[in-house]
């Protein structure tokens, strides 16, 4: 039995919490450990948005739903070689909020 559209935003929403967390124990840019962490988990988030409806993603349509899933891809393959940690940094600090905003919005539709 597969997850309901509806546990994936909780988990989108959970794994911001968790990303915020991480982000607010140091320097991405300087502690490895802190930047692993938030890259995982800025992979499962992105992977759990791929398993958001696409009635519900057309609610939001400034969110960048493509290059979130872009953004998985390079986070999994690793094209790039490494990631700037800064790039990680501003993903964070610009793009977490309203992703939130949208998927809580979703869930109280």
């Amino acid at each position: 039995m597969s997850k309901s559209w509806q546990a994936y935003a909780w988990h989108i929403i959970d794994t911001i919490a968790k990303i915020r967390q991480i982000h607010s124990k140091g320097d991405l840019a300087k502690d490895e450990i802190l930047y692993d962490a938030a890259l995982r988990n800025l992979q499962t988030l992105s992977e759990a948005t791929q398993q958001l409806p696409d009635t519900k993603l057309t609610a939001c349509s400034d969110i960048p739903w493509r290059e979130i899933n872009g953004f998985r891809n390079i986070l999994v393959h690793n094209y790039l070689g490494n990631i700037d940690p800064l790039a990680i940094v501003a993903v964070i600090e610009k793009h977490l909020q309203p992703l939130e905003e949208c998927v809580k919005a979703m869930l109280a539709e």
